[in-house]
């Protein structure tokens, strides 16, 4: 009986244009990141725009939580939507963090795997951007949505590659004759890697909503 008086109350869509709006601040951060990884002089000024665009996130992340709490029906499920904002957040937080890394260790310069696994950053913001709005008809758009979580799936998995190729040639680098080199190097690697696993994250609360709502 509350199923059916659910479907019959209007929805408050609100919602989706928050997720939109995340989603564009996600994916500016991601290109940021991606153009720091150029090194010398494009560090600085990509490393502030990663900055800005992760406070404008925390910001929508803000109302999106204030929304659910005042919010009488939402268009699916409240937990969901927290899980899936949050791990939204999540992806831009740790963007931030990896741009903190740069700057705190002075790197200027980066290895081709590095650059790739920030090709896949910005390749799994784009897919998040899609898919975002297609929540808002989710019977509709069912395979679409599972299809592009299954590519952000895949770009997990790539980038979990390089790290393991770019790591190793790494190490074979400077192990014995720089090992502050390898350390930092591997700061870097890590930090880029769960980015993408946060995207993944991203991909999982995603398809549980499809799951729960087909």
């Amino acid at each position: 009986m509350m199923r059916w008086f659910h479907a019959l109350m209007p929805k408050e869509e609100r919602f989706f244009d928050l997720f939109a709006q995340h989603s564009q601040a996600v994916l500016a951060g991601a290109k940021a990141l991606r153009a720091m990884l150029e090194g010398g002089e494009a560090i600085p000024t990509n490393c502030k725009l990663v900055m800005d665009r992760e406070h404008d996130a925390d910001n929508v992340t803000r109302e999106v939580l204030i929304a659910v709490r005042r919010t009488f029906i939402t268009p699916f499920d409240r937990g969901s939507i927290r899980d899936l904002i949050t791990a939204m957040d999540d992806a831009i937080d740790q963007m931030q963090k990896t741009a903190k890394t740069v700057i705190l260790f002075d790197v200027n310069d980066f290895t081709p795997q590095m650059k790739q696994m920030g090709d896949a950053i910005v390749k799994s913001a784009e897919l998040v951007q899609e898919a975002v709005p297609l929540l808002s008809a989710i019977s509709t758009h069912a395979v679409r949505i599972s299809a592009l979580t299954e590519q952000l799936s895949k770009l997990e998995g790539q980038a979990d590659e390089l790290h393991d190729v770019g790591l190793k040639a790494l190490y074979q680098k400077h192990a014995q004759s720089n090992p502050m080199g390898f350390f930092v190097g591997n700061e870097v690697y890590d930090h880029l890697e769960k980015v993408v696993d946060r995207f993944d994250d991203v991909a999982n609360v995603m398809h549980g909503i499809v799951i729960e709502h087909v």
